[in-house]
C-alpha cells in the first residue's frame, strides 16, 4: 500500500489508558483536522467513544476516528498497520504486549514510536527485528518520552554544538535530572515488574540488565563504561552530590545506542552516565545517601519473587491508574547534560538543558510522543538512517528539538563553565 492510500497519518494506539488519552488529547488541541489525519486505536470501543467525545467537545474536531484491534491479535495489528503512515503507541508493559505491533509495522512498512523503558523488551526487538526494519526503511523508534528523550536528544545537542564549536566531540557527557516533580501510574509501575520478573527468570535479560552495552549492535556490546552510578557520590563536574537514578540503566543504555548507530560520531571510547542531582554541602549529601538507600531497597525488594507480587497486588496502583490533572500540570522538570572535551584550543565544557512546566511522565511525556510521532508523520528527521530499532536522536535528531521549542518546552545548549 502506499503513503497516499493510507486512511491515517497517525494511530494513538492505547487512547483509553493514561497515557495514550493524554498523547490523543495534546494531539487534537494542538492541530487542526486540516493540519493531521487522526485516529484512537484499542480493544474496547465504548471506552474509545468516551476519550473521542471528550477530546470533541474541547476541540476544532467534529469527529475522531476509531480503529479498534487487539494487542495480542495479528490479524488487526496487520489491519491497523496498513491503514496508517505512523503508530503511537502506550501499550505496555511492552514486553507483554509490544512485539506483535513491531512486527506488523515492519511488514507494512509504517513508522512506529513508543514510550518503553523497558530495556530487555528493546534488546529483543535489537536481535529480532532491527535487519528486517533497516530493509523494509521503517522507522521503530523506541523510548520517546522521559524515557529516554531528555537524556538521549540533550545528549545529540551537546555533541553537536561540541563539533560544530569546538572541532572535536564531547568524549564524556553527565545527565543529571534535578527539580522534578511529578506522579507514577500503575502502569509504569507495571512495566518495573515485567521487568524485575524476567530478570528472575531468563538469564539473557540478566545479561541485560548487567552490561552497560546491551543495546548496542551485535558484537560491539562493550566498551569503557563501568554502569550506573549506585552510591551517592559527589560530582566534580556539576560540583554537587549526586544519587543513583532509577532512570540511568535505559537512558545511558539508549545514548549509546545511539552513538553507535550514527557511527560513533561521539568517538568509541565515549562515556556517559545518568544520576540525580540532590545539592551542595552536609545537605546535598544526607539526600544523596538517603535517596540512594530507598532505591538500593526498592531494587532489592522487586527482585525478591513475594515481595514484588505483595507490592504490586497491595501497594501498587493497577495499570490505568495514574496521577490527576492537577499532579500533571502542577508537576515539572529540567534534564540538564553536561558534557567535556578536548579541541585543538584545549578543555572545552558545553551544556544543553531541556526541561518543561508540567508533570516528566504524564504531561511531558505525552508531547514529547506526540511530536516524535509528528516528526516521523511530517518525514522531519535529520538521520542518515532510513529504518531500524531506532532511538530518538539516531532515529529523528535535531527536528524533535525544534518541535518541542515550539511546544513550550526549555531546549537550550551552550558552552559553560566547569
Amino acid at each position: 500500500m502506499s503513503e497516499s492510500d493510507r486512511q491515517y497519518d497517525l494511530v494513538v494506539w492505547g487512547a483509553t489508558g493514561v497515557a495514550g488519552r493524554l498523547v490523543a488529547e495534546y494531539l487534537a488541541g494542538r492541530y487542526s483536522p486540516g493540519e493531521l489525519s487522526l485516529a484512537l486505536g484499542g480493544r474496547n470501543e465504548s471506552r474509545l467513544r468516551d476519550v473521542e467525545s471528550e477530546l470533541v467537545a474541547e476541540s476544532d474536531w467534529e469527529e475522531i476516528p476509531l480503529v479498534l484491534g487487539d494487542a495480542t491479535d495479528p490479524e488487526t495489528l496487520g489491519d491497523l498497520a496498513r491503514n496508517t503512515r505512523v503508530v503511537c503507541t502506550t501499550v505496555g508493559p511492552y514486553t507483554r504486549y509490544g512485539s506483535p505491533l513491531v512486527e506488523a509495522c515492519i511488514e507494512a512498512g509504517t513508522d512506529y514510536c513508543d514510550l518503553t523503558g523497558e530495556i530487555n523488551w528493546i534488546r529483543e526487538t535489537v536481535d529480532r527485528y532491527h535487519d528486517e526494519a533497516v530493509a523494509a526503511e521503517t522507522r521503530i523508534v523506541h523510548s520517546c518520552g522521559f524515557d529516554s528523550v531528555p537524556a538521549d536528544l540533550g545528549t545529540l545537542l551537546v555533541q553537536s554544538f561540541a563539533r560544530e564549536e569546538f572541532g572535536a566531540p564531547c568524549d564524556l557527557a553527565r545527565i543529571y535530572v534535578e527539580d522534578t516533580r511529578g506522579g507514577v501510574s500503575g502502569g509504569t509501575l507495571a512495566s518495573f515488574g515485567e521487568l524485575f520478573e524476567a530478570a528472575s527468570e531468563d538469564p539473557i535479560v540478566r545479561q541485560t540488565l548487567r552490561n552497560p552495552y546491551s543495546l548496542a549492535p551485535p558484537g560491539e556490546r562493550d566498551g569503557v563504561d563501568p554502569g550506573a552510578q549506585r552510591l551517592p557520590r559527589r560530582d566534580r563536574l556539576r560540583g554537587a552530590w549526586t544519587a543513583p537514578s532509577p532512570m540511568a540503566p535505559v537512558n545511558e543504555r539508549i545514548v549509546r545506542r545511539s552513538n553507535a548507530l550514527l557511527g560513533y560520531p561521539y568517538g568509541r571510547e565515549f562515556r556517559c552516565s545518568e544520576a540525580v542531582t540532590t545539592g551542595p554541602g552536609l545537605g546535598g549529601a544526607a539526600i544523596a545517601s538517603t535517596a540512594a538507600a530507598g532505591f538500593g531497597l526498592f531494587a532489592a525488594g522487586m527482585a525478591i519473587d513475594p515481595v514484588r507480587e505483595g507490592l504490586q497486588r497491595f501497594v501498587f496502583p493497577d495499570p490505568g491508574e495514574g496521577p490527576s490533572d492537577r499532579q500533571i500540570e502542577n508537576g515539572r522538570f529540567t534534564v540538564r547534560v553536561r558534557g567535556r572535551g578536548t579541541g585543538p584550543d584545549g578543555q572545552f565544557t558545553v551544556e544543553s538543558v531541556i526541561g518543561a512546566e508540567r508533570d516528566p511522565g504524564y504531561g511531558a511525556t505525552a508531547r514529547m510522543l506526540g511530536e516524535a510521532g509528528m516528526c516521523l508523520v511530517r518525514g522531519e528527521t535529520e538521520s542518515p538512517l532510513d529504518g531500524g530499532i531506532l532511538t530518538p536522536a539516531s532515529g529523528i535528531g535535531d527536528p524533535l528539538a525544534d518541535r518541542l521549542r515550539d511546544a513550550g518546552f526549555t531546549v537550550s545548549v551552550e558552552e559553560t563553565a566547569e
